[in-house]
């Protein structure tokens, strides 16, 4: 019994990691399961661009654990549908940021499912290549 209440104190007593993401209600969430949340982006790249966040406060992809991993993309399969619904796109970029050098602002994981269309950009071969807008283009030879 004495084992319990040293378990519960501290338990009461723990400060549980919180972020940006915590705060957003749960009326704002457009999907959900055991592992995670979706809304749709605050600064949308394009309609409908979402985020699959993280329930536990993690930095990265490389934080969570397999059945995290799992859950989160069982999530994403989710919001396509939702998303496929509501805007009827023609293609999709999902991706995630790792780290202050890869562009994370936001230290908690989330995925970024952005709806495309043809004709957003003018010539959207290599997609995420470009994230390194200079070596994007592998359909030319590099220069020295």
């Amino acid at each position: 019994m004495s084992s319990s209440v040293v378990i519960t104190s501290y338990a009461a007593a723990m400060v549980l990691p919180t972020s940006v993401f915590s705060a957003i209600p749960p009326a704002e969430w457009i999907a959900s399961n055991d592992v995670g949340f979706a809304i749709l982006d605050r600064f949308p790249v394009t309609e409908g661009h979402s985020l699959i966040i993280s329930h536990r406060v993690i930095s990265t992809w490389w934080d969570a654990t397999a059945s995290e991993q799992a859950g989160l993309m069982a999530l994403a399969t989710r919001v396509k549908l939702i998303l496929d619904g509501r805007f009827a796109p023609d293609g999709y970029n999902l991706g995630f940021n790792a780290g202050a050098a890869a562009g994370q602002t936001i230290d908690h994981l989330h995925i970024h499912l952005i709806p495309r269309r043809t004709g957003d950009v003018a010539d959207p071969r290599g997609g995420v290549r470009y994230v390194i807008p200079e070596r994007g283009n592998y359909l030319t030879e590099p220069t020295e």
